[in-house]
């Protein structure tokens, strides 16, 4: 062989040799296994629709970022919990904006997964073998709701006060199951600190464990196939890094449109509460039961916030029907329709009635 072949032969030999980073991306991979998201999945997966899950996601990650940042200068005590919060706001570096990020990604963290739940809903992606998933998915929007509420108490002024209060009345009525909601389980730990502990570390940890198992069923049933293509229509498959490439660009776009907001409509701290009075308007996603303490009482604030998350639970074992498309499960559709209703009209009643508050 002349030494000119030879060459060329070396050449390509060193050609197919591997990278430096190509050998530290092996070397991870052969320790966790980061190649098993390169499984394929239907190209439908990744219009913006089926992509809400994702950015449920990442609305999560930004609440945890900015919610240890805004944790080195918060002090659940209620002696000076509203003070510290005002201290964030104005002495801390970006704090300001941090707090807003953190106010603006909880609501968009709550409408994205309530969103993404209803895509679920009207493509049929919960039924068989999906039905487990819709209710890890429903506990999840169940702890997003929880965490938006222990939110709001921790601001400590009068709007968290009086929600707090109300947690203690219908934690009241359901007697013992309440009781971590309130101050009896241990009368030395102010309750505010409580749930905090709740808001900062058990409710994301719940969370961030469904999201694991939630995931791990996606991957196990595969993304569920489009109800409007026909099952004999073969997709262009893409790897799943594709999708994850797609809903990072989404989540940018969503970054750059909670960063806008918390620069121009920062979040508002009233004053520090005073009990006896009831002054103000709640967060826009509680109005649907809002009003119902004063038409019958505080316990049907418990029945109907317990009766819609319950029949959200239900929804795999209710709808049972092997069709997938809404248009063919007009009973379903038609009853999630009046329940949506309900709920609108509700909260347009209390946005017409208590502009500014009780």
């Amino acid at each position: 062989m002349s030494a000119r072949t030879e060459g060329h032969t070396s050449s390509q030999a060193a050609g197919r040799r591997p990278t430096r980073w190509r050998r530290a991306i092996d070397a991870v991979d052969e320790r966790m296994g980061l190649k098993a998201l390169a499984y394929d999945v239907p190209e439908h997966a990744n219009n913006l629709a089926w992509s809400l899950g994702a950015l449920t996601a990442i609305s999560f990650f930004l609440l945890l970022v900015s919610g240890i940042y805004i944790a080195q200068w918060y002090n659940p005590m209620p002696e000076v919990a509203n003070q510290s919060v005002r201290t964030i706001m104005t002495q801390a570096p970006l704090g300001a904006f941090a707090r807003g990020l953190h106010y603006w990604a909880a609501q968009a963290m709550y409408i994205l997964a309530l969103v993404h739940m209803l895509r679920v809903f009207f493509t049929g992606s919960f039924k068989r073998p999906r039905e487990g998933n819709w209710i890890v998915g429903a506990a999840m929007l169940l702890l997003t709701f929880l965490a938006v509420f222990t939110g709001t108490v921790l601001k400590w002024d009068q709007e968290g006060f009086e929600a707090l209060t109300h947690n203690l009345d219908v934690a009241e009525l359901i007697g013992g199951l309440g009781i971590w909601f309130t101050g009896e389980l241990a009368p030395e730990v102010p309750l505010v600190l409580r749930l905090y502990i709740g808001h900062a570390v058990i409710i994301p940890g719940l969370i961030l464990a469904l999201f694991v198992i939630h995931a791990l069923l996606v991957k196990r049933h595969k993304i569920s196939p489009h109800p409007d293509i026909p099952p004999a229509t073969l997709e262009e498959p893409a790897p799943f890094t594709e999708h994850l490439k797609r809903a990072g660009a989404y989540g940018l776009v969503l970054l750059g449109i909670l960063a806008a907001l918390s620069v121009l409509l920062p979040p508002i701290i009233g004053p520090t509460p005073v009990a006896g009075i009831e002054t103000t308007r709640p967060l826009w996603m509680f109005w649907w039961f809002f009003p119902f303490e004063q038409w019958f009482g505080v316990s049907s604030v418990g029945i109907i916030m317990g009766g819609v998350f319950f029949a959200l639970f239900l929804v795999p074992f209710l709808d049972r029907s092997p069709e997938r498309g809404w248009r063919q499960r007009k009973l379903a559709v038609t009853l999630l329709g009046l329940l949506a209703l309900f709920m609108l009209v509700v909260s347009v009643y209390v946005w017409v009635n208590n502009a500014q508050g009780h």
